[in-house]
């Protein structure tokens, strides 16, 4: 594999904020960041257009852990 290839492995849209599963069977994978859908990994296309890794790609961030009461509550 040449170089810029293994650049572009580096971002994983499975990782991303952004990444979505579409209902669209001829695009199932979409960036919401980037607005569109595409047959292939989105970072794949961003790579492909541009030469550069996404630079929009945010990790997800881990699910906040919500109180079960109000602040007011005693437990």
């Amino acid at each position: 594999m040449d170089q810029a290839g293994s650049t572009q492995d580096a971002v994983s849209c499975k990782d991303c904020r952004y990444y979505i599963i579409t209902w669209d069977f001829q695009f199932p994978y979409g960036c919401r960041a980037h607005t569109f859908k595409s047959k292939k990994s989105p970072a794949m296309d961003v790579f492909e257009a541009s030469g550069l890794q996404c630079l929009l790609f945010t990790p997800k961030g881990h699910p906040t852990t919500q109180p079960t009461c109000s602040p007011n509550c005693s437990t």
